[in-house]
């Protein structure tokens, strides 16, 4: 059921007596939402495929998709929106694809094949159109990170979220980390005490140094279509982690700066950033750079009982206290069904996850927008930007 749905029907001002009529009245109203396709967590009719539309195939993560599609058994996939036939013709060949999957035309595709959800591989300033376009007839979306270009599309997004009853999910590569999982399960549980301190560092040698196709280099360094360069690439990552830790709180304020280390290679935009993120109590300081000597995408969480660092995908050292050094933390695997984006899209959208106050839900990426938003607000101006919670 929708958190805002729940609330406006079930509660009244303080003082005013609910009567068993209304409780009935608003029961009943909401189990005709849930029956009529207002609450899109049961959209998809229990144990029937997810069927989903790729849009776009300029974002080379859209590689990762065709090999788990082919095989999961929650998820089928319909049809790809992509009107460049280089890409068309590249992907068909690179995995035997039937030409017949393939359509120009983003509303004559959702007309006509009426799919549950859209995966958006587009560039991120077309994140809205796509979701917006997907909202109005009732198809939810799962985009790759991050949200959106600005707080102001992320805001609309967010309406057109509400006003047609659908999820919007943000796919993290590090939502699928079981050590990120376990970090953040060890925070919650109060193992490390009151959390003081976050350093996130993400990233690589660069996009060009690591050989992405040209498609993708064109619009991941062009500010407009980005929002940023690698402050929105990779800071996106710790952002949304440190909502998480920091239950969904309003960041009081975001400094950052800026660096262009390679100007022949990334003229446009920033090639690395610092982006100090300020809590009451607490801070992260937030490290995406397109300049390290290695790839890393790891997390160091610092409480008054202790810390932990993430190391990959699937390893945690940990020092507690009274401890004299540290030692390895287990680390248990994800559940099933939370093991991959489209494990966890199926699960949604089959009602089995509720997604509120998660690394891929819209209620957490929405903070993570006004991080980003402020982040590239201060580095542009050099001046620390103070943040409020967004109104409803």
């Amino acid at each position: 059921m929708p958190r805002l749905i729940h609330n406006h029907i079930l509660t009244q001002k303080v003082g005013s007596p609910v009567s068993l009529k209304q409780r009935f009245q608003a029961a009943a109203f909401v189990l005709l939402l849930s029956l009529f396709g207002c609450n899109s967590l049961s959209a998809v009719t229990p144990g029937s495929p997810v069927r989903v539309v790729i849009v776009g195939l300029v974002h080379d993560h859209a590689r990762g998709l065709f090999g788990p599609l082919s095989k999961n058994q929650n998820v089928q996939l319909v049809g790809v929106v992509e009107s460049d036939p280089a890409l068309i013709a590249k992907y068909t060949s690179l995995f035997h694809l039937d030409s017949a999957l393939f359509h120009p035309d983003l509303d004559k595709t959702l007309d006509q094949l009426h799919p549950d959800a859209v995966l958006v591989y587009t560039d991120i300033q077309d994140h809205r159109k796509v979701i917006e376009a997907a909202a109005r007839r009732g198809i939810s979306s799962m985009v790759e990170k991050p949200l959106a270009t600005s707080i102001a599309d992320a805001i609309a997004i967010r309406a057109a979220a509400r006003e047609h009853h659908v999820q919007v999910l943000v796919n993290y590569e590090t939502t699928w980390y079981s050590s990120n999982a376990e970090a953040i399960r060890e925070v919650d549980e109060g193992k490390l005490g009151v959390v003081r301190r976050v350093v996130v560092h993400d990233g690589h040698e660069g996009p060009k140094e690591i050989g992405v196709s040209p498609d993708f280099l064109n619009w991941l360094t062009d500010p407009e279509k980005n929002g940023a360069g690698a402050m929105f690439d990779f800071g996106c990552y710790g952002a949304d982690l440190m909502t998480l830790i920091m239950h969904g709180e309003t960041p009081l304020s975001v400094t950052a700066v800026a660096l262009t280390d390679k100007p022949d290679i990334y003229p446009k935009v920033e090639d690395d950033a610092t982006i100090i993120v300020r809590y009451k109590g607490a801070q992260a300081v937030l490290q995406p750079s397109w300049t390290w000597t290695f790839a890393r995408k790891d997390m160091e969480v610092y409480g008054t009982k202790g810390y932990l660092v993430t190391e990959a995908s699937d390893h945690i050292r940990a020092r507690y206290v009274p401890e004299k050094a540290e030692s390895e933390v287990p680390v248990p695997p994800l559940a099933s069904n939370q093991q991959s984006s489209l494990d966890y899209l199926a699960a949604v959208l089959h009602g089995n996850i509720h997604a509120e106050h998660d690394l891929s839900s819209l209620d957490t990426n929405m903070i993570v927008m006004q991080i980003l938003d402020a982040a590239r607000e201060s580095a542009k101006t050099g001046r620390t930007i103070d943040l409020k919670p967004l109104p409803e």
